[in-house]
Order: C-alpha cells, then sequence, then structure tokens
C-alpha cells in the first residue's frame, strides 16, 4: 500500500521553478531515497511534502487524505514528520529534556487542567515520561538522558533530532541528510537506527549525499536534477543509470 503520494508537484519561486511536476510514491514500510546534485530541489521537495511550503501546482496524498493545503503543525499531527539538516535540539537541555520538550504535539489534556494542574495532567505527564525514556532506550541514547546536548558527539546528537521527532508519533518519518559529518562508526550506527525504526512499522523517507550509505540501505529511489525527475528505481538499477551519471559527473562521465 502507498502511504504517501507526490502527484504532479510544482514549486516556483517568482519566476524561478525549483521543482517541475513531480511525481513519485512511497510504500507502507520502505525506506525511500531522494538523491540528487546540489540544487537539485530535493529540500523544496522535503519543505513541500512536510508543510513547510505550499505548492504552486499538484497534490500531496497521505494514508489516503489531501495534505496539499494542511500547515506543517497539522501534517506532522497527522503522522507525516521531518527532520532538518541542522538537529533542531535544544542544546542547552539535557537529552532527556529534550525528548519530553517535543512532546507537545501529542498533548490530550485540556487547557483548564493545565491550569489547575489535575489529575489527567499527571497521568499524562507520566505517560509521556515513559515514553520519552522507551524512545531513548529504542535509539541507543537511555545512557545519556542526563547529558546536556551541546556535549553529545555528533552521531549521538543526530539520533537526539531522530528521537524528538519520534514523540510527536510519526507514520511517515522525513530525514534531511542523517548522516552528514559523521564518522564511518557513526553512520553505520545510524543506518542500524533506521533499518531498526522500519522494522518496527515506521516508513522513511531519507534525502542523502552520502552514496555508499544511501545505496545500501534504501528500497527505493528517484533522483532529481534542475528540479525534475530524472529517474526512479531500485538502487543497483539508479547506480548504473546514465542520465543519473550525467547528472553528478557531467557528460561522458563514469561511475
Amino acid at each position: 500500500m502507498n502511504i504517501l503520494e507526490v502527484e504532479a508537484i510544482t514549486k516556483r519561486f517568482g519566476g524561478l521553478t525549483a521543482i517541475n511536476s513531480v511525481d513519485f510514491y512511497i510504500k507502507e514500510r520502505e525506506i525511500f531515497g531522494i538523491i540528487g546534485p546540489n540544487g537539485a530541489g530535493k529540500t523544496t521537495m522535503f519543505n513541500v511534502v512536510s508543510g513547510a511550503l505550499k505548492p504552486s501546482e499538484g497534490n500531496i496524498i497521505f494514508n489516503g487524505e489531501n495534505i496539499t493545503r494542511l500547515t506543517m503543525n497539522r501534517v506532522a499531527k497527522k503522522g507525516l514528520t521531518r527532520t532538518f539538516q541542522a538537529s533542531t535540539v535544544w542544546k542547552e537541555e539535557t537529552v532527556l529534556e529534550n525528548v519530553l520538550l517535543a512532546s507537545y504535539l501529542q498533548r490530550k489534556t485540556s487547557a483548564l487542567s493545565w491550569l489547575l494542574n489535575g489529575r489527567g495532567l499527571k497521568a499524562e505527564n507520566r505517560e509521556i515520561k515513559q515514553k520519552a525514556n522507551e524512545i531513548l532506550e529504542f535509539m541507543g541514547l537511555k545512557d545519556w538522558e542526563n547529558e546536556v546536548a551541546v556535549n553529545l558527539p555528533h552521531g549521538k546528537l543526530r539520533a537526539l533530532g531522530i528521537c524528538i521527532a519520534m514523540m510527536t508519533d510519526p507514520k511517515v518519518l522525513l530525514l534531511d541528510e542523517p548522516v552528514t559529518g559523521m564518522n564511518p562508526v557513526e553512520k553505520q550506527e545510524i543506518v542500524v537506527l533506521l533499518q531498526r525504526l522500519r522494522e518496527s512499522g515506521l516508513t522513511i523517507a531519507i534525502i542523502e549525499h552520502d552514496m555508499t550509505t544511501i545505496m545500501n540501505l534504501v528500497d527505493r529511489i528517484v533522483v532529481l536534477d534542475h528540479g525534475e525527475k530524472i529517474a526512479e528505481g531500485f538502487p543497483e538499477a539508479i547506480r548504473n543509470d546514465r542520465a543519473v551519471i550525467e547528472a553528478y559527473l557531467g557528460p561522458g562521465g563514469n561511475n
């Protein structure tokens, strides 16, 4: 089943067309890659899909619902959540505090209960802390829960960004360059975590420039170049696609 469908999405900024009539779909429990040279339109596509930008034309269908005109906050509440190239964390707070702060999207108690600090709020706080602890355990950060985020190694900081996103109960997680700046050990740790997330039932879409990581991780790939879709398919086919090779290396380029 397709959980996300991108239908003829175009995004213009004045006279500049950043994305031109791009289609693709993502299946449930799939790890899907979006690649392309710098300026290809990858991040713009993520911004449109997540609701941060509205498309000039086309539709975004998520879980059978047209979400094209929803705000980013409403899109996230429906289960489509993204992370950014820069880890969006509160660096002066602890790891646990960061994850707890991300729970605001899922608050169920009424404003009156908040004001009165009633039983409902106390019960919800216990549930949220338990959920945060479970996510930290799953992501290998439980031993770091009392560490201030600014002191984390780069790989752990990126993992914390994913933990924060997980507090919104995503069905689809959009990851923008999750292994950027990592050493080989950190990259492998993130790859293992993403595979575990998929095994737990999550669908993942990933933008990444590290071709070794992307080719070894994803199920399928769409390739953008100058805002156009130039290829879509399985990693091995994409690796050997002439249009993709030329987009990265220029005409006559070799793999």
